[in-house]
């Protein structure tokens, strides 16, 4: 895990002091300026209809965040590093399904934006919801250079929603939906994530917990 930070991205700022309050610690940390380089390992199960498929295979050309796979708990790796004045979020999943990557960066009208590697850009809103940090799409559009060239709601593949749900013990759910306006649900996906740090620190306990039956004597066993 690198120590370098992340950027300047300012999330409790854009969702606001009461709703950061109410998240748990530990999405606070995940999502804090200046945190470090993170990897996440977990599972993840991937959806999507007939025309999410198409949108997917449509955007690879704009370096599009979207598998047009449909596996059902496929290990996947997340990358969270710092890059120019985003922060990148790279998913990797194995299996040959392949690797998306998107950067969350403020935008012009300080509002949070998340754009591929080709340019295709959504606007979003940042929230706190029942405990969960959500981010929900408000528009689309292609960002080269200086020029934004807005897409239309039914050329994209609905709106986005992402939750992020702490479930404690180091854990977290990503769930991650699209619904078009005239097709309905394009795409679904959601997995269970390990902090690193967390993992690490359960596996030291219980290798503490082992050595320490082995030395327990005849009345020692596992527990």
């Amino acid at each position: 895990m690198s120590i370098s930070p992340v950027s300047s991205l300012n999330l409790p700022s854009l969702v606001g002091p009461s709703g950061w309050s109410r998240l748990p610690s530990a999405v606070q940390s995940r999502f804090a300026p200046g945190h470090a380089d993170t990897l996440y390992r977990g599972h993840m199960n991937l959806h999507c209809s007939g025309m999410g498929r198409c949108f997917a295979l449509l955007a690879r050309v704009l370096g599009s965040p979207l598998t047009p796979a449909r596996a059902a708990g496929v290990p996947t790796t997340v990358k969270v590093f710092a890059r120019g004045n985003g922060v990148v979020w790279e998913r990797r999943f194995d299996h040959g399904v392949g690797t998306v990557r998107s950067t969350k960066e403020v935008g012009a009208d300080g509002a949070l934006q998340e754009r591929t590697d080709g340019g295709l850009t959504m606007s979003l809103a940042v929230f706190e919801e029942r405990g969960a940090l959500v981010l929900e799409s408000r528009r689309y559009f292609l960002a080269w250079g200086r020029l934004r060239i807005p897409v239309p709601a039914f050329l994209s593949p609905g709106v986005c929603r992402v939750e992020h749900r702490d479930l404690g013990a180091g854990q977290f759910r990503f769930t991650l939906s699209m619904r078009h306006p005239l097709l309905g649900e394009t795409f679904s996906q959601t997995g269970v994530f390990a902090d690193l740090v967390s993992a690490d620190s359960q596996r030291h306990h219980h290798e503490h917990d082992f050595s320490f039956d082995l030395g327990a004597g005849v009345d020692g066993c596992f527990r």
